[in-house]
């Protein structure tokens, strides 16, 4: 290595240096951009007004906006239904569904983006004031499939079945008609309590200065809630659909159900609780210039809620959120720990192999060492020429690594005396040698 380095030009050197470090940084800009580059989600929404994907674009456009590391991807899946099954297929990371609709086994909630009423509407006038007096009457289901759930859970409490209730799938455009042609008696439809539906609710009928759609209350809602299903007992405020006078004219019991923001529950817990923070965080600063996402609200936290909430949200929420340290601080104070053992075990091992840096010097100066005995007990003049043979080529190679730099000047000094020392045995040894031949002659 040294007579490499020592071989190149310093600016060859510099360069070399350089382009090391380039390369160092190189790799070190691109983890942390790697590290920092945001994770895009795609979430399914769809709605029979759009409203829904409207509400989840402004989230989406917020997180841009801001340099979120979250960022979402939007998919139209038509209605709430079928962004539900785009989810239970795995076509999204995430979903708007509402918590009655369509199989969310998968699904864990992440925020509540707008709760839906419950209203059981009839004309102004009629004398259908509570569910009992449903009783031979025809009622209207608007969006047909997807509010069969709160069908099937009235029907369940009401025993509406043995009281000769027929429900009929009415399309939204077709309400007002059918309500005006007397083909139903009353109209289930299930809304966030905003000025805009409301206004379409309003519209569904012929409403004069003193006359106002009929409310019709759930008065068992507490009992339907009891069953841990996905709706909660409601009040929908005195005067809703008028101030004045207040229709209603008192609060109406009915029920509630969440329109919730979902996510796989395989989802990373770190990514589902940035995403929750991100969300809470544009409620916040659009809410009084969007009303369309004013509705965002933290979900139902319970353990045994019916679509329980994220980890990685619930952390969020309760303030357990770890920080960059908490989840690799570990790993930051022991990876220099392990590096340095694994360090240790290695150089024992090579020490115990015997593969040592001066290990060849040792070697040269046992065999130095050696030919000592061996000079004393020679009895012939060619083996001591190839002594001295041995030792000149000893002293060469190491003189040669000397001059390289590759062995310190004091272990070759060391070395050429002991040299010395063998050469006065050598001649000493032949003069013995040559005497013995004398006498015998």
């Amino acid at each position: 290595m040294d007579r490499f380095r020592k071989t190149l030009p310093v600016w060859v050197r510099v360069v070399l240096l350089a382009g090391l470090l380039c390369l160092v940084a190189g790799a070190g800009l691109i983890a942390y951009r790697y590290y920092q580059r945001p994770t895009t989600l795609t979430v399914a929404v769809g709605s029979f007004d759009g409203e829904a994907r409207q509400a989840a674009s402004l989230v989406a456009g917020y997180l841009a906006s801001t340099n979120s590391p979250i960022r979402l991807k939007i998919e139209n899946a038509g209605n709430v239904l079928d962004a539900a099954k785009a989810f239970a297929a795995g076509k999204a990371d995430l979903a708007v569904v509402r918590a009655d609709v369509g199989d969310l086994t998968q699904a864990r909630a992440v925020a509540v983006m707008a709760e839906g009423v419950v209203m059981i509407v009839a004309p102004p006038g009629s004398t259908i004031t509570t569910i009992a007096k449903l009783r031979d009457h025809t009622v209207g289901v608007a969006v047909g499939e997807i509010n069969h759930s709160v069908v099937e859970a009235l029907k369940k409490e009401y025993d509406l079945g043995h009281a000769n209730v027929t429900f009929k799938d009415i399309v939204p455009s077709d309400a007002r008609r059918a309500m005006q042609a007397k083909e139903v008696a009353a109209l289930i439809v299930v809304v966030p309590l905003t000025d805009k539906y409301l206004s379409l609710v309003k519209g569904l009928f012929r409403e004069g200065a003193n006359s106002a759609p009929v409310l019709i209350p759930i008065d068992s809602a507490g009992a339907i809630t009891d069953a841990k299903g996905p709706y909660e007992s409601f009040d929908i405020p005195k005067g809703t659909l008028r101030g004045s006078p207040a229709v209603p004219a008192d609060d109406v019991t009915t029920l509630r159900v969440p329109y919730l923001l979902v996510a796989n529950r395989h989802l990373d817990q770190q990514v589902v609780g940035e995403l929750a923070k991100r969300v809470m965080a544009a409620r916040r600063d659009l809410a009084s210039v969007q009303p369309l996402i004013a509705g965002i609200s933290t979900p139902v936290l319970d353990a045994d809620a019916y679509i329980s909430v994220h980890p990685g949200a619930a952390a969020f929420y309760n303030g357990t959120q770890q920080s960059f340290m908490d989840r690799w601080g570990n790993a930051i104070y022991l990876t220099p720990m392990v590096l340095g053992a694994l360090a240790s075990i290695f150089a024992a091992a090579w020490r115990f192999l015997g593969i040592r840096g001066n290990g060849k010097t040792q070697t040269t100066f046992e065999q130095l060492s050696a030919l000592r005995e061996r000079i004393r007990d020679l009895e012939d003049e060619a083996e001591l020429r190839k002594i001295e043979d041995e030792i000149d080529t000893m002293l060469r190679a190491r003189l040669a690594k000397s001059a390289d730099g590759e062995e310190g000047g004091t272990e070759a000094l060391a070395l050429i005396a002991v040299a010395q020392r063998l050469d006065n045995l050598v001649h000493h040894r032949r003069v013995v040698l040559s005497a013995r031949t004398s006498g015998v002659g």
